[in-house]
């Protein structure tokens, strides 16, 4: 606060133990402040660090907006009425903080996280049928707290929207009810009126929604154009489920050196992320398999490949918020591979120009073949999902 009183921008600041504190005010209304322990959140670097706690001040400040809308956090008449409502907002921002579903990075990457299902045409019309039916154009079906097929309005919308929606999806769903009319407000498209999401249970782990007016109304969707729409998927939303985490359909053959990978289109900004299953005890477990990914996705980011920003960030702020270091000064070249050997695994980073792949293998994958892993791999997926 001294420092804005004189003209300085101060974002961030180190403690002596390692830890980080960042902040940031909102709307000139309300400030976020971050801290994390310094536990090498950030792949081990505090401009990783960085970047996840300055993602995670953004999401949740956008998870308001979403609940509440701007109009009420930007010119805030009641300050413990604003309490109050917030409490609304908990639920959404616990789950940014704690990341409790393995393989959800949505929050980290701002693209969608994806399930491709196996049967992609009879799924993607019956979710644009029932979404015009529902007097809408933004219609999305999540299977497994993942978007498996959506309207093209909705892709249409903006990723971190997107990412958050699913994020309140997943929150909804976990609340255990059939179905629900939740008003919302989307932080880039319309942060001051608000829609209606509509969310329908279908099976269990597989729900639908839509973002709709006034019409219809809960009842008359949920009697009348669910069971109309999608029982007779019943069978075609099993298979979608029988998919699981791998997010990826029996079609696409992985090789057995893949221990995990993301996934990333860079245009359509969506992502697929699966780890393998092993019972060998030389390897990192599931659970630690999701995190090196995550920690390698944030070290090859904010190292060596740019980020597609989707943040709202202001032109004086962006110099300063920039996510990746110069490669090396003097080389105009833009880095295309990376990897990275550790004691656990073995990382590789491909980058082409329409995808990012974020793998890792077991440390008896010989270094040299990490490259011929990595586009084997790419082209599985693509040829068999046209992902």
């Amino acid at each position: 606060m001294f420092g804005g009183g004189q003209g300085v921008l101060l974002s961030s600041c180190e403690t002596e133990r390692g830890g980080k504190v960042v902040w940031r005010v909102f709307q000139d209304s309300v400030m976020l402040i971050a801290v994390n322990g310094g536990q090498g959140g950030g792949g081990g670097s505090s401009r990783g660090e960085e970047l996840s706690l300055q993602r995670l001040l953004e999401n949740v400040w956008s998870s308001m907006v979403l609940v509440l809308g701007q109009d009420e956090l930007a010119s805030v008449r009641n300050v413990e009425r604003l309490k109050r409502d917030l409490r609304s907002c908990f639920s959404l921002i616990d789950q940014l903080l704690e990341e409790k579903q393995e393989g959800i990075m949505g929050n980290l990457t701002h693209c969608a996280d994806c399930l491709v299902p196996p049967n992609p045409t009879l799924l993607q019309e019956a979710v644009e049928n029932f979404t015009q039916a529902a007097d809408s154009e933004f219609g999305c079906l999540m299977v497994h707290g993942r978007i498996a097929v959506a309207t093209e309005k909705w892709w249409r919308l903006a990723p971190q929207e997107v990412v958050l929606l699913s994020a309140l999806m997943r929150s909804l769903s976990a609340s255990g009810s059939a179905s629900c009319d939740y008003p919302v407000f989307l932080p880039h498209g319309s942060p001051t009126v608000a829609h209606r999401l509509l969310r329908f249970q279908l099976l269990p782990g597989a729900d639908v929604c839509v973002l709709c007016g006034p019409t219809p109304s809960l009842l008359r969707a949920e009697t009348t154009l669910v069971g109309r729409f999608w029982l007779p998927l019943a069978d075609t939303l099993r298979d979608c489920l029988a998919v699981g985490e791998r997010c990826l359909p029996g079609s696409v053959s992985l090789r057995p050196d893949v221990l995990a990978l993301l996934l990333i289109n860079r245009e359509t900004r969506r992502s697929v992320s699966c780890v393998r299953a092993s019972s060998d005890s030389s390897v990192p477990s599931r659970a630690r398999c999701w995190e090196l990914l995550k920690l390698f996705y944030i070290f090859s980011t904010t190292r060596y490949f740019s980020q597609e920003e989707t943040l709202c960030v202001s032109p004086e702020e962006k110099p300063q918020r920039s996510s990746c270091e110069d490669f090396a000064p003097g080389f105009s070249h833009q880095p295309l591979q990376c990897y990275l050997v550790t004691e656990e695994c073995k990382c590789y980073t491909l980058q082409t120009p329409q995808h990012q792949l974020f793998l890792l293998t077991p440390l008896s994958v010989p270094t040299f073949a990490l490259r011929t892993v990595a586009t084997h791999t790419l082209s599985a997926i693509t040829a068999a999902t046209g992902f």
